[in-house]
């Protein structure tokens, strides 16, 4: 799974959603990212290599904690 924003490292991701910017989770692939529970994000985006993984809470679609 990927967020969107683009986000280049994990300390980016977990800033803005303490902040309380609008980060949403997706799967660029033919499987569905859940709208609520725990999901696993890593970034940057392909064709950039990962940098970054984390496990992500998420309602409503919106991450709203990154552990």
């Amino acid at each position: 799974m990927y967020v969107y924003p683009n986000f280049k490292t994990k300390k980016e991701l977990r800033e803005a959603v303490t902040k309380g910017r609008e980060v949403m989770v997706y799967s660029p692939g033919p499987f569905p990212a859940k709208t609520d529970g725990t999901e696993y994000a890593e970034g940057p985006h392909y064709p950039e290599p990962h940098r970054w993984y984390a496990e992500v809470e998420v309602r409503g679609g919106r991450v709203v904690r990154v552990r």
